[in-house]
């Protein structure tokens, strides 16, 4: 039996497709080695693992979707046994695509880490095309000894292609907690003419790409007081285990070039192939 109905064209809403996907991963300790303990993939999220010479765990992520858009739905749970390390990385850069009004993508990222565990967030950048829309939130629990260094950059339209944001809804929460303290809170929200917003000399003074970069671990004074920044970087030690760096460049590039020997400096362990120049 087939029924018909009368659709409304001067109401109807169109939907963009949606892309959803979930990536849990569990690292434990095995040896001088750190293993995958649980892992499970839904959806447009998939790791893979490539070979590592060191003892963390590498794991790297994609979004088979291709990239966000409005309406996209993305949640990455990762978690450090006791003694485990796990570096986290992605296969290319995510890309913040045009949405329609009203549909704002979601990225929930939960990382958790035990005792004398760690992990190394060190994604490539978001490439945030004209009319994106991302509510992003990051939530990291540390317990006991645990550390993390989360390393987040983003690109406002590409220089090389003359692209140019001028709509833009854009927010990015971060929470950390230690025993579960509140030790470390940060938001961004760009929404509006990104272009415009970014030529403030308060805000970005005309550069088209930025990085945050947050070190929690008790060599995080010690290694910040080494680290040679870029003159448009500046670095604060919230506390003797915090260490914050933001940094600012005028393309994806410049700003990658700057963050490699910082990720070098930072990390436990030998930087993710896919951050080479």
């Amino acid at each position: 039996m087939t029924y018909t109905t009368q659709i409304d064209m001067d109401r109807a809403t169109p939907l963009q497709p949606r892309a959803q996907g979930v990536l849990h991963l569990v690292a434990k300790r095995r040896g001088a080695q750190s293993v995958i303990a649980d892992l499970r993939q839904q959806g447009a999220l998939k790791a893979l693992f490539p070979r590592s010479h060191g003892t963390a765990l590498d794991a790297v992520f994609l979004n088979t979707a291709g990239g966000l858009t409005g309406g996209d739905r993305m949640a990455l749970d990762i978690a450090a046994g006791a003694g485990a390390h796990v570096v986290v990385s992605s296969q290319a850069a995510e890309r913040g695509y045009a949405a329609l009004d009203g549909q704002i993508a979601q990225v929930d990222v939960t990382l958790q880490v035990a005792d004398a565990g760690r992990i190394d967030w060190l994604p490539q950048e978001t490439i945030l095309f004209n009319a994106a829309a991302i509510n992003r939130r990051m939530n990291v629990d540390l317990a006991g000894s645990g550390q993390c260094l989360i390393v987040e950059p983003m690109i406002f339209g590409r220089v090389a292609m003359g692209e140019v944001v001028h709509q833009l809804h854009l927010t990015d929460h971060w929470r950390i907690r230690r025993d579960g303290v509140l030790v470390f809170a940060d938001s961004v929200r760009l929404i509006g003419d990104a272009n415009a917003l970014l030529a403030r000399a308060a805000v970005a003074g005309g550069a088209g790409a930025m990085a945050t970069v947050l070190l929690a671990a008790p060599c995080a004074a010690a290694l910040g007081s080494q680290l040679d920044l870029s003159a448009t970087a500046g670095a604060s030690l919230l506390a003797d285990d915090l260490l914050l760096i933001r940094l600012l460049a005028s393309d994806g590039f410049t700003l990658r070039r700057d963050l490699i020997p910082l990720i070098e400096a930072l990390s436990a362990a030998p930087i993710p192939r896919v951050w080479r120049l």
